[in-house]
């Protein structure tokens, strides 16, 4: 292998991750693997490929050649094409979960699919229970990875029982530190006008998972035996936490430390430290406390910086503690025992001896992890990932036929969403592109448009909380508390035409709020959409429309993926998923697999509520009538030509059993609820045939249709109301336009969140 690799050596290499002067671990750690790499190999390029949280960016240095926007899933395609065109030999990312955008950080997977080398992932976070979202990602980027790097034993178990990644495919390389002398900690004591003082130390950027305060709570006990201890807590407030909740924690450290009556002996530096300065504070301290709260930290990197420091550590036993601090490294205590904190700092202050045994084999433990040592065997972990990909990679590997990387979507337009869009909601209908005022506003249409935002959000779309803001308010000011319905009908002069909406438009409602419920990260706008969707749900069991309880039963799968405890919502689920179930099995002939007597409207929607209630609950039953009805439907959706293309039951008489079909009028809902019906099933089952349809659905948009006319209209990024027989109509409604959104969103979320066929091979 060594003889291989230096015929090819690694000349230039991107890393993908936080970068420095953001400030987080992830950035420091990634800026000093570049630069570990950069010193130790001089022969060899770095380049860093920075994620941007906010607008504009950080002042980087020369060494960052492209940024990738956190929530702008566009910017990872231009970041995959620029890594691709930039002879860049081999790919280091940083994974966690939180500094990716999408949901559970989907959206680097759209990076990772189109590069086309090799691929080394350290993994920051591993979980031991992972929900479906969290799972999906790690498992496709642990396949699109060459090698996964782990700085912990335990981490390369998880990756092997849990992920069922092959042990051959797994590095441990531990957290690397800088190379810090052992130095008695009263040596720099006087930079800090501590003389003569006893040093307890915590740093890192703030939040309130630290645990802080429990080391505070142990400081009258501690200074009772040992008066002349002071504990500095080193570190900014996370800049995530200070923009959502401001200093609050910082705030409530210092309350409790007046109300300790220790506020003299607590010393808060507030800012992010410099290596420079972190080497300082470290050198000052006698004994370093991590009281973490979560034993969920399967690494840490202040706990590697102190270790390798030769400095006396006390911690709570999260995972990367029990490892480090193993074979009397360290002390482990309780989570949230602030009692049993004060008892070991006092005995280490009280056991001079066995603090500087501790010490001593921290500090040669952590020899193997200074900076020169952890790139070299980085380097050897990237040379083997460039050696294994050209041994098991044919000639022409990384390129995909057709059907392996389907065309690509349509970017995101939202122009015309925002025409249709006032201070008051989204209007109905248009005259061709220009909003049609004298047709008002419906539930329904702001429902949609609801059901979009919010997809718009965890698709991490800059800019949205004020349209998601408009069209919740409208559901809220639609709801009528005295009959528990939706009004569906409101003019141009904001004035209700009907006391309550229509069956279906109360269960599309429902399935709005579902999807807030179980997608949106919004606090405030969760605790609205829940009493709403509460106090609305009861009445759902009173309808006696198949799709709206349909509508519903989509709306209650959303709930439950975040809720799955609420016995009320799951009882409502079981009957409305019976009576579809009994109306399948009623209807249902040899060549009639359809839960009525006809096909109309949004027909797709019934066996897509249908699968996500079997496999919820689950019902095999259900599950096989879903997926039998729909296989049926997309059939009888499928042109007679060598093409096939999606050919919708048309508005203009429907398709009555044993009658005549209509083609036309086709609409634009028909093709969404395809496309979101096949999508369930290709989650649920893993079927690839699933999505084709979806992607077969979709096309119809697109052009790929009875007059093969595009339907949606990229300069506008409207859709058209529907195909007629001779030409498309060329106006641009709520609903079509809302449909093709919801459609595309949709697809982009399936394409950065579940596995595709070509990783699992990789």
């Amino acid at each position: 292998m060594e003889q291989n690799s230096s015929h090819s050596p690694i000349k230039r290499i991107a890393f993908i991750g936080n970068y420095l002067p953001r400030q987080c671990g992830i950035a420091t750690f990634t800026t000093d693997l570049c630069e570990a790499i950069a010193a130790e190999h001089s022969d060899t390029t770095c380049i860093a490929v920075p994620v941007n949280d906010i607008e504009g960016g950080y002042a980087y240095p020369s060494r960052v050649r492209f940024e990738l926007v956190e929530k702008d899933i566009e910017s990872y395609h231009r970041g995959a094409d620029f890594l691709n065109i930039n002879s860049v030999d081999l790919v280091s990312l940083q994974f966690e979960y939180g500094i990716f955008g999408g949901r559970t950080g989907s959206h680097i997977l759209a990076l990772l699919r189109e590069l086309r080398m090799p691929i080394v992932t350290t993994l920051h976070t591993i979980l031991r229970e992972p929900d479906q979202h969290q799972r999906r990602v790690l498992e496709e980027v642990a396949a699109l990875s060459d090698r996964l790097v782990v700085m912990t034993r335990r981490g390369a178990e998880f990756l092997e029982e849990i992920y069922h990644v092959l042990p051959d495919k797994i590095d441990i390389i531990p957290h690397g530190i800088p190379d810090i002398p052992f130095v008695d900690p009263s040596f720099h004591k006087d930079l800090f006008g501590v003389e003569g003082k006893t040093v307890l130390l915590s740093f890192g950027l703030l939040s309130a998972n630290k645990g802080i305060e429990n080391v505070i709570a142990a400081l009258p006990a501690i200074l009772a035996k040992h008066p002349n201890v002071v504990y500095f807590i080193v570190g900014a407030t996370h800049p995530h936490v200070l923009r959502h909740d401001g200093e609050a924690y910082r705030l409530s450290l210092q309350w409790l430390a007046q109300e300790k009556g220790v506020e003299g002996q607590v010393i808060f530096y507030n800012r992010f430290v410099s290596l420079e300065e972190l080497v300082e504070f470290i050198g000052v301290t006698d004994i370093y406390i991590t009281p973490y709260l979560n034993p969920a930290q399967i690494v840490s990197g202040t706990l590697a910086y102190t270790v390798g420091a030769g400095k006396a550590v006390i911690s709570t036993p999260y995972w990367h503690a029990e490892e480090m601090l193993a074979e009397e490294r360290g002390v482990l205590v309780p989570f949230r025992d602030s009692t049993a904190l004060a008892e070991q700092v006092i005995e280490l202050l009280d056991n001079e001896a066995k603090r500087n045994g501790m010490r001593k084999r921290a500090y040669l433990y952590g020899r193997e992890m200074i900076w020169p040592q952890v790139a070299r065997q980085y380097m050897n972990s990237f040379q083997r990932a460039k050696v294994e990909r050209r041994h098991f990679s044919p000639p022409g590997f990384m390129v995909k036929a057709l059907d392996k990387s389907p065309a690509e979507l349509p970017p995101l337009k939202l122009d015309h969403l925002r025409r249709m869009t006032d201070d008051t909601g989204m209007l109905q209908h248009a005259i061709f592109t220009v909003p049609n005022y004298c047709e008002g506003y419906t539930i329904d249409d702001n429902a949609r448009a609801l059901m979009v935002s919010t997809l718009l959000e965890e698709l991490g779309t800059e800019e949205t909380a004020d349209l998601t803001s408009r069209y919740f308010a409208f559901v809220w000011y639609a709801f009528n508390t005295e009959t528990r319905r939706f009004r569906n009908f409101m003019s141009y002069q904001r004035n209700w035409l009907e006391k309550n909406g229509s069956e279906d438009s109360h269960g599309r409602t429902l399935w709005a709020l579902g999807t807030v419920l179980g997608r949106s990260n919004t606090p405030a706008l969760q605790s609205m959409a829940g009493w709403v969707f509460e106090k609305a749900l009861p009445a759902i069991l009173k309808t006696t429309s198949p799709r709206a309880w349909a509508f519903a039963l989509i709306g209650i799968d959303e709930y439950l993926h975040r809720f799955a405890g609420d016995r009320r919502v799951t009882q409502t689920r079981e009957e409305l998923a019976g009576r579809l179930l009994r109306l399948y099995q009623k209807n249902r002939a040899e060549e009639w697999h359809w839960y009525e007597e006809s096909l109309t409207y949004c027909n797709a929607a019934l066996p897509h509520a249908l699968l996500m209630c079997g496999h919820g609950m689950p019902n095999n039953s259900m599950t096989d009538a879903a997926l039998e009805s729909l296989k049926w439907l997309a059939n009888l959706q499928r042109a007679d030509t060598s093409g096939g293309h999606f050919v919708p039951i048309g508005s203009n008489g429907f398709y009555r059993r044993g009658g005549e079909r209509a083609r036309f009028d086709q609409q634009p809902v028909e093709a969404q609820a395809m496309i979101s019906a096949c999508l369930a099933a290709h989650r649920v089952t893993g079927d690839k045939n699933w999505h084709k349809e979806a992607r077969r659905a979709f096309d119809w948009f697109l052009g790929r249709n009875d007059l093969n006319l595009s339907i949606y209209d990229p300069t506008t990024g409207g859709c058209r109301d529907g195909l007629h027989p001779d030409r498309p109509n060329e106006n641009q409604g709520a609903e079509s336009s809302l449909a093709f959104l919801q459609a595309v969103l949709e697809l982009r979320l399936a394409e950065t969140t579940f596995l595709s066929v070509e990783t699992g091979a990789r």
